[in-house]
């Protein structure tokens, strides 16, 4: 315990007080800050991008109208379906309910994807050319995500005697345990980080992008969606079906992520060397 990291965070930001006109009582939330704080950034790192590429910010302006909706609600419907389907299906009103919680970011995955694809087809572009470019800022939202499921304790590992073992306060009052936990939170942010990193230098610095079309895509899903398997291993069911699957239901949505990145950038590479 001593050498635990006591995690005792409200994940309450700030609440706007009484006498304030149609605010009083509202809480502001670090994970919805963080949330809105990935599109904002993620927006001015693609401006810098489509300026490189001569493009006008409406179409920007465009683009991030459908990858907000395609997050929200691919995210929402992958909660819904994966993880809770009877619930849900029996109570489809509750869907509406964002605000109560629960997003899966493979349904943000696939709802970001069916919306580039349309966006692909109004633009007159490739789909693999935005879906290049769009995992640059999506790699970095996966960070900023994180980051606020580690502010409101939530999706941790199984107990370790490891030093950097997190000790979530507001968990363990209410479920009695004294163990500290795997902070997969930190773990699952840190690769996303890293592969944020990784992908603005291979588009910035190495062109990568235009050189090996799916190289920046391809590296996104075996990277983000490779850590997701091997991370779940450490992680607590979060619902309770999972709890007598060999694999849970990340991973097993994780691995046609995996193989599709693989494949994706393996058809580039290989297409790269008969042109070289």
């Amino acid at each position: 315990m001593l050498l635990s990291v006591v995690w005792d965070v409200s994940p309450v930001m700030f609440t706007f007080p009484d006498w304030l006109p149609l605010l009083g009582d509202r809480e502001v939330r670090w994970y919805g800050l963080l949330f809105a704080a990935s599109f904002v950034v993620g927006y001015m790192i693609m401006q810098r991008v489509f300026r490189r590429e001569n493009i006008s910010g409406e179409v920007l302006d465009q683009l991030s109208t459908y990858m907000l909706v395609a997050t929200v609600v691919g995210a929402r419907l992958g909660h819904c379906l994966f993880y809770e389907p009877a619930y849900y299906l029996a109570n489809p009103i509750e869907i509406l309910k964002v605000w109560e919680g629960g997003l899966a970011s493979h349904g943000a995955a696939i709802g970001i994807i069916i919306a580039l694809y349309f966006f692909s087809r109004k633009q007159h572009k490739p789909l693999i050319w935005i879906l290049d470019r769009i995992v640059i800022v999506v790699a970095l939202a996966g960070f900023f995500i994180r980051m606020g499921n580690l502010m409101n304790s939530e999706i941790f590992g199984h107990a370790t005697t490891m030093p950097w073992g997190f000790y979530f306060v507001r968990y363990h009052e209410q479920a009695m345990h004294a163990d500290p936990r795997h902070p997969t939170q930190i773990y699952e942010g840190l690769v996303y980080l890293a592969t944020f990193f990784f992908l603005l230098r291979s588009y910035f610095k190495c062109s990568i992008g235009e050189k090996q079309p799916g190289f920046l895509f391809g590296w996104f899903l075996m990277l983000v969606f490779g850590s997701r398997f091997f991370v779940e291993f450490l992680k607590e069911p979060q619902v309770g079906f999972e709890a007598s699957m060999a694999l849970n239901m990340g991973q097993w949505l994780s691995i046609p992520f995996m193989v599709a990145g693989f494949y994706i950038w393996y058809q580039g590479y290989t297409k790269r060397r008969k042109a070289n």
